[in-house]
C-alpha cells in the first residue's frame, strides 16, 4: 500500500526525521489561510498522487503569494495529473501540501528497500539526488551506495559513517545523519514498511539536513498489525477493477493490451500471459482466481475483466487440483450465461477430470472454444481480439 507524501512525512515527524513546516489541504478555499500559517513569503505546492514525476508534469510549483497557492489548488483538486509513472488516464488529485520553501544547497538522494537476496534492509544513497536520479543510476554507478543493515545492529553507525561518506556530509551533518539513519531503520521495521525514498534528501543554506520529499509503501501483507495506516489507504489512487478484485479477494492487475487472461495460479497465469504475447498477443490483465475457482470466484473474475472496455476475447485457462475439471466447467458455463457475456470465450482446462470438464464445456449450449493445449487456445484468443 503506498501513502501520499503529507502523510509520508506525518511519520517521518513521528520518527524525529527534520521535515519542512507544511499544511495539506482538500478545498482550494482553505490555501491563502495555510500559507499565512506556515508563514514566510514564499511557498512550494505539491499536489498529492502516488507517482513521481509530479515536478515535470505541472503538480509541483514554487510560489510567492497566497492567492497563487490558491489558483493552483482551484486548477488541480478535483483533476487528474498525468507523469511518466502513471497511465494515459493519470491520478486524480484529491489534495494539496503546501510548504515552507527551503533554500536548497545541496540535493541528495537516500532510500531503503528490502533485498530479498540478503534477506536484510538495504540502504541506498547517492550525492547526486533530485529528479534525474534514474540517469544517475545508469551513467555514475559508482555515485551510489548500497549499504545493508539489521535492525538494534551495533555496527549500525559504521553503516551509516559509509553512506554519509558517499553522500559528501562534513563531520557536523553526519552527526545528526547518524540518528537520522537509526530513525529511518525504526520506521521501516515498525511499521512494515517494503520502500522508503527521500528524494531529495537536501542540504540547506544553514548546512542542516532536510527530508524534502517522502515515498512510502507498506507491505500490504502487514496491514492487518497497522490499523492506523490502513485508515491512510486512498483508493482513488488505484485502478477501480484492481480495488474491486482486492475486495473480492482477487488478484487483478490492468494491463494495456485486449485479451483478458483468468487463470488459477500466479505462475500459471504469467505462463498464460507469456504465451500470448509470444502468439504476437497482448494480455489485457493479470487476473488469479485463486486455487478455488467456484462459479461465484469465477463470475465475479469475467465481471472484473469485461468492465475493461478494450477486452475483444477472454482466455481462461484453469488446472483443476483439488477443485475437479468437470465442476469448474459447470462453475464457468452457469458464471458466463449470469454475466451474459457479449465477446467470445476461449477455455483451456488441464488437471484433474479435464478431459470430463471439456466434453461439459462442448457440450453447452453457450458460445465456449474449448481447446486441449494451451498453445493452441492462446492462438485462437490472438485471432479473435484481431
Amino acid at each position: 500500500m503506498n501513502l501520499h507524501e503529507y502523510q509520508g512525512k506525518l511519520l517521518f515527524a513521528e520518527y524525529n526525521l527534520p521535515v519542512s513546516k507544511g499544511k495539506v489541504i482538500f478545498d482550494a478555499k482553505n490555501a491563502i489561510e495555510a500559507c499565512n500559517e506556515i508563514g514566510g513569503t514564499k511557498w512550494v505546492v505539491k499536489a498529492q498522487v502516488h507517482a513521481g514525476g509530479r515536478g515535470k508534469a505541472g503538480g509541483v510549483e514554487l510560489i510567492d503569494s497566497p492567492e497563487q497557492a490558491e489558483a493552483f489548488a482551484k486548477r488541480w483538486l478535483g483533476q487528474k495529473l498525468v507523469t511518466y509513472q502513471t497511465d494515459k488516464d493519470g491520478q486524480l488529485v484529491n489534495s494539496i501540501l503546501i510548504e515552507e520553501c527551503t533554500n536548497i544547497a545541496k540535493e541528495l538522494y537516500l532510500s531503503a528497500v528490502i533485498d530479498r537476496d540478503s534477506q536484510k534492509i538495504v540502504f541506498i544513497g547517492s550525492s547526486e539526488g533530485g529528479v534525474n536520479i534514474e540517469e544517475v543510476a545508469t551513467n555514475s554507478p559508482e555515485k551510489i551506495i548500497y549499504q545493508a543493515v539489521e535492525f538494534k545492529d551495533k555496527s549500525l553507525p559504521d553503516h551509516a559513517k559509509n553512506i554519509a561518506n558517499v553522500l559528501k556530509l562534513n563531520d557536523e551533518q553526519t552527526n545528526k545523519f547518524i540518528p537520522m539513519i537509526d530513525n529511518l531503520l525504526r520506521l521501516f521495521v515498525e511499521k512494515d514498511l517494503s520502500l522508503l525514498e527521500i528524494n531529495p534528501l537536501v542540504i540547506n543554506s544553514s548546512g542542516d539536513l532536510y527530508c524534502l520529499d517522502a515515498k512510502v509503501n507498506i507491505d500490504s501483507n502487514a496491514l492487518f498489525r497497522q490499523p492506523e495506516l490502513l485508515e491512510m489507504h486512498d483508493e482513488t489512487q488505484e485502478d477501480p477493477r484492481e480495488a474491486e478484485a482486492a475486495k473480492n479477494d482477487l488478484s487483478y492487475v490492468s494491463l494495456d493490451g485486449n485479451i483478458g487472461c483468468m487463470v488459477n495460479g500466479a505462475g500459471l497465469a504469467m505462463g498464460t500471459m507469456d504465451t500470448i504475447k509470444f502468439f504476437g498477443g497482448n494480455p489485457a490483465n493479470f487476473l488469479d482466481v485463486g486455487g478455488t475457482a467456484t462459479q461465484e470466484r469465477v463470475a465475479k473474475a469475467f465481471k472484473i475483466i469485461l468492465k475493461d472496455p478494450n477486452v475483444k476475447v477472454v482466455l481462461v485457462n484453469i488446472f483443476g487440483g483439488i477443485v475437479r475439471c468437470d465442476v469448474i466447467a459447470k462453475g464457468i458455463i452457469a458464471a458466463i450465461k449470469e454475466v451474459d457475456i457479449k465477446v467470445p470465450v476461449v477455455v483451456r482446462l488441464e488437471g484433474n477430470n479435464a478431459d470430463v470438464g471439456a466434453k461439459i464445456l462442448s457440450k453447452a449450449n453457450i458460445k465456449i472454444e474449448s481447446i486441449n493445449s494451451l498453445s493452441d487456445a492462446a492462438k485462437k484468443a490472438v485471432e479473435l481480439a484481431k
